[in-house]
């Protein structure tokens, strides 16, 4: 292995870290409620989806050969030891012991993680430096900046978390409260907007209340959504019919046709019963964000009209995405087209 090879790896493993990290914030927000601890998450989410798209860019810049998709999958599963999956989250919202520990626990989470990301940037930093490679060792510093920084805040919050959690637990003045929280407010807006419009949807052919519902979650939210509705869902809830009859190979072969809602639905469904770790490691893989709210619903031609206002970047978002699940000819053509005219 030669230094740029080394350089690769370990830009791959940082940015399997960044990803994994991107659904465990997405599930905390959702389980956070509005403040100032929760903008801090979510303004972190947005400096680590910033942070994913600077890794890849100079990943492709030393290696255009290869897919960083298909090299960071393995690196984001190796991590999900590390890091809270995303499955996990909303199961946790509504079992096990009160908010206040709920957020305590996640900022120990987040901590943790926070701690691994300043030692993978550092050494990359180093590493990067001492070959010669200065476009990433600035890359690396200023990644480990931003890192440092949030972890300084989760620290500062830690004092707070346990005084909330002293008040609950032991004082009985519970200041936790799940109305306010990202998934709660999510699904509220989300019926607020399906409300709004519904006079003009009935007018037209087919109910689109589904698809306005969704397009108005923010990212994750669904997910998180659809992971609490698994949690309490019976069979006929699922989006594959007959679940519990069908064996580990017939399950695979139907979760790519599902969206995030459904996939996390599943997820927590599978959790609860039959919590097959070959089934679960699917959904698990499958797990992202959509490339916009509301993707998953929408038709090949309103994705086409979509992608016609959209970049090269945008096409290969959709490109990626959409070979990692529904595989649709329609959209995959329409993305090859446009990134040839680029």
């Amino acid at each position: 292995m030669n230094s740029n090879e080394k350089v690769i790896q370990y830009l791959t493993e940082a940015h399997g870290i960044e990803r994994a990290l991107t659904r465990t914030l997405q599930v905390h927000i959702a389980m956070t409620p509005r403040g100032s601890y929760r903008a801090e998450l979510e303004r972190h989410l947005s400096e680590t989806r910033s942070h994913a798209s600077s890794l890849e860019q100079r990943r492709r810049e030393l290696d255009q050969r290869r897919s960083l998709v298909a090299i960071g999958v393995d690196a984001a599963q190796s991590l999900l030891g590390q890091v809270v999956a995303l499955g996990k989250g909303p199961f946790d919202v509504i079992r096990g012991s009160g908010g206040e520990e709920k957020l305590l626990k996640n900022a120990k989470d987040e901590s943790a993680t926070e701690a691994l990301e300043i030692a993978t940037y550092r050494a990359l930093e180093h590493f990067a430096s001492r070959v010669g490679d200065e476009q990433t060792a600035r890359l690396a510093a200023s990644i480990r900046e931003d890192e440092e920084r949030m972890l300084a805040v989760l620290q500062e919050r830690i004092d707070s978390l346990v005084d909330d959690v002293v008040r609950s637990e032991l004082e009985g003045e519970p200041a936790y409260e799940v109305s306010k929280t990202g998934v709660a407010e999510g699904v509220r807006h989300a019926g607020e907007r399906t409300e709004e419009t519904a006079t003009g949807v009935a007018r037209k052919a087919g109910s689109q209340a589904p698809t306005t519902a969704r397009q108005a979650r923010k990212p994750g939210v669904a997910q998180a959504e659809g992971g609490m509705k698994g949690a309490v869902a019976s069979e006929q809830d699922l989006a594959i019919a007959n679940y519990d009859s069908l064996n580990i190979d017939q399950v695979l072969e139907r979760l790519g046709e599902l969206s995030q809602v459904d996939l996390a639905k599943v997820g927590a469904y599978e959790r609860k019963h039959q919590n097959r770790s070959t089934v679960l490691s699917r959904i698990d893989s499958l797990r992202e964000d959509e490339p916009w709210p509301g993707y998953d619903e929408q038709t090949v031609e309103e994705i086409r009209k979509t992608l016609a206002r959209g970049d090269a970047q945008q096409s290969r978002e959709v490109r990626e995405y959409e070979r990692r699940h529904k595989e649709r000819q329609g959209v995959l053509q329409t993305t090859e087209r446009a990134l040839a005219g680029n």
